[in-house]
Formats: structure tokens, C-alpha cells, sequence
């Protein structure tokens, strides 16, 4: 398939082609500066500012993964589902969900709120920032999206009708393959460091967790609960300080071209996978107590935000066949979910494609320490999840 791959050159050009995006933004296209911010792994991005001080954020998908070129072809119509994930996070969670203006399905382009004033959250935890309350955002995000797109919050027929229309079978297999799969066999796309190769060689050999990550990728690839992020890890957050505030915050929810219709517990796990890599850099790095306490605190916040939210909105159901002693027992499941999913995303971020600078950036000896730190607390989440707690994950 043929489309325009835009460059700094040509985004303003591109945008007054698009009356109906101007229209939306307020941005003046023949005054305006262009900048490429691309750092995730799938597609780029551009920043438009115009000399009023308008800006918007314009992402384009794609015919490839970035982070690995051309070698790795994707088909760019993934970008649709992440239009999908912010339009209906506009409608359910529109506080933590970043300002959406429009998608174009022939180029691929999503035109969303410029978040230039906030911070990727995975950086500020890794420079020892504290933004109390962007955890319990998170957690209330996910619990409108599972509550608002499931069978709790849609008519059955219209929930069958919007699971079809939301398959996303290509990046869906890319976590199949990076999360549950590679990570647990000798695989060309894996590496680590030699410091954690007996921890890696003994999770490989362990047949109990083997079987543990095959039940988690058998939910992943059937459970068809809400529709979920995908990939909802704290390089998905974007985060701010309160106005006049150092440690207070707020956080919006991005990134959502993995999205479809999944396990609930998915997207919380992958919250709480590098929650763990957090902690463990804080750790060897011995950061401040109360910087150290509150990573600890972070899954614990984020699921009792979520079970809140879900309480909360529970009595809207549309279907009160199910009733509370239900509720009881599906939060039970998502939450032994979550601590699975959790381990297998953290594991995968020590051994497998596409590492997290949480750790990576860690001078030696400390990178061995904390990534094989990681290693057994993940193991143990995936073993013990059932009978474990968020507030009990990181000590």
C-alpha cells in the first residue's frame, strides 16, 4: 500500500490539505514550526506549534516497526485501532485521556492534544520525580474503559458487533510472541545480560511457571472481556505536576495501537510489570525513603482506584442479572490476573525484544542486581498470583 510518509518538510503541507483538522486544532499551518519527537518502537511523531502558540501532536503509523525498520513489516492500519482507543477513551475517561481531534485512515495520521508540557511517566520515575495521583488515574482510566466497553456497560449484540470490528490480529501476536513465548525459549530476538543467565536458564527450565504462562497466554488470546490498551506500561503515561505542586500529579493514557478486545487484568499487569523495574532501579540506586515508599505503594493505589471505579459504576450496568456477589468473585479474577500478567510483561523486559531503560541504563553492578531482582519477584507473581495481593507485590 502506497501513502504519504510525512517528514518535518512536508507536515505543514499535510495540514492544509486537512481543513477539517485545522478546523479542530485552531492551528495556523503557514506560520508553524515542526519538530519530529519519535521515540517509541512503532511510529513517528511530529510536534506543529504556530507562532500564536497553538499546537496539536500529529502521529503517523508506519509500513514497518520503527525501532527494528524495515526488516519488521507492520501493516499501518493498526493506527485505527488506536484512533478507536482514543475516541471511545475521549467519551468514557476524557480526563485521562490526552485531546482527540481526528483521524485520517489513508495516511495513517492521528491529530492529537500536544502533551509537550507533561513528562513521559517511565522518565520522571526514572529521575526519582513523585507525582502522588497519576497511579490512581490510571487505575480509574482502566476501570471505565472495562466497565463502559464490556458486556457491563454495551448490549450484547452491539458488544459482538464492536469485538469484531476491533480485532487487531497483527500487534496482538507481536505480544503473543515477545511476551509469553520468546522470552521462556532460546530465541534470536532475546538477549540479557550474562549476569542473569543462570536466573534465565532456571525460569526455562521451570515447569510449573512454564504452565502458569501458558494459562496467561491462553486468557490473553480468547479472553474477549473489554477492550483494552494493550500496552499499557508507564512509557504509555504521560504525567504533570499540580499547579504549584512538586509531588502532586495527574496522567493521561496514550499509545493505544495495541488495543482490542482482551483480558481486563492485562492492562493493570502491565502497569504493575514496571512498577517492578521502577522499584528495583529506586533500590539499587537508594534513592530518597519516600520516593522508594511510594513506588512500592503504586500497585496497591492503582488496583483500589480501579476496584473503586468499578463499585462506583457498577449499579449502571445494563444487564443486573449479575450481581454483587458476581462482582466480588470477576474483581478477584482481574486482580489475579493483573499479578500475572505483571511478572510475565517484566520478565519479558529483562530477556526478551525491546528492553526498559529502567533497567538498561543501570550502571554494573547494579543492572545485574536489580535485573535479576525482577526476575524472581516476577516468577513468584506468576506462581503465587492467586493468592497474593497488589498492596503485598513490591514489599
Amino acid at each position: 500500500m502506497s501513502y504519504q510518509i510525512l517528514n518535518e518538510r512536508t507536515v505543514s503541507d499535510y495540514l492544509e490539505s486537512k481543513p477539517d483538522l485545522l478546523r479542530a486544532s485552531g492551528i495556523d499551518p503557514t506560520h508553524l514550526t515542526v519538530t519530529e519527537v519519535s521515540d517509541g518502537n512503532l511510529n513517528q511523531v511530529f510536534i506543529c506549534r504556530d507562532d500564536a502558540g497553538q499546537s496539536l501532536c500529529i502521529k503517523q503509523a508506519l509500513p514497518y516497526l520503527r525501532v527494528a525498520g524495515e526488516s519488521w513489516p507492520l501493516k499501518p492500519e493498526r493506527a485505527a485501532a488506536e484512533a478507536r482507543s482514543f475516541a471511545v477513551g475521549a467519551e468514557l475517561s476524557p480526563d485521562s485521556t490526552p485531546g482527540y481531534l481526528g483521524f485520517d485512515a489513508e495516511n495513517f495520521v492521528l491529530a492529537m492534544q500536544d502533551l509537550s508540557d507533561w513528562t513521559v511517566w517511565r522518565t520522571a520515575l526514572m529521575h526519582g520525580e513523585i507525582h502522588q495521583g497519576a497511579e490512581a488515574d490510571c487505575g480509574r482510566h482502566a476501570a471505565r474503559m472495562a466497565v463502559g466497553t464490556s458486556l457491563f456497560g454495551i448490549d450484547p449484540e452491539v458488544l459482538k458487533n464492536q469485538h469484531a470490528a476491533s480485532m487487531n490480529g497483527e500487534l496482538c501476536r507481536i505480544t503473543e510472541d515477545l511476551v509469553f513465548t520468546e522470552p521462556f525459549m532460546v530465541h534470536e530476538r532475546n538477549s540479557f545480560h550474562d549476569g542473569v543467565a543462570d536466573a534465565v536458564a532456571a525460569l526455562r527450565h521451570n515447569e510449573a511457571l512454564l504452565a502458569q504462562v501458558s494459562m496467561l497466554k491462553l486468557d490473553f488470546m480468547t479472553r474477549a472481556e473489554a477492550l483494552i490498551h494493550g500496552d499499557l506500561h508507564t512509557g504509555s503515561v504521560m504525567v504533570r505536576h499540580d499547579t504549584g505542586s512538586t509531588d502532586k500529579g495527574h496522567a493521561k493514557v496514550f499509545d493505544g495501537e495495541f488495543c482490542f478486545y482482551g483480558p481486563i487484568g492485562f492492562d493493570l499487569g502491565a502497569l504493575f510489570g514496571n512498577y517492578l523495574a521502577a522499584a528495583e532501579r529506586a533500590a539499587v540506586l537508594d534513592r530518597p525513603t519516600e520516593f522508594r515508599a511510594w513506588v512500592r505503594s503504586l500497585p496497591a493505589a492503582t488496583w483500589e482506584a480501579f476496584e473503586s471505579e468499578v463499585r462506583l459504576l457498577w449499579p449502571t450496568r445494563v444487564d443486573d442479572s449479575f450481581g454483587d456477589d458476581f462482582l466480588d468473585l470477576w474483581l478477584d479474577r482481574i486482580k489475579a490476573d493483573a499479578i500475572g500478567y505483571g511478572g510475565c510483561k517484566a520478565i519479558r523486559r529483562i530477556v526478551g525484544f525491546a528492553k526498559v531503560a529502567d533497567i538498561e541504563e543501570l550502571p554494573e553492578p547494579q543492572h545485574v542486581t536489580a535485573a535479576n531482582q525482577v526476575l524472581t519477584t516476577a516468577t513468584e507473581w506468576i506462581l503465587d498470583r492467586e493468592n497474593r495481593t497488589p498492596a503485598e507485590l513490591l514489599g
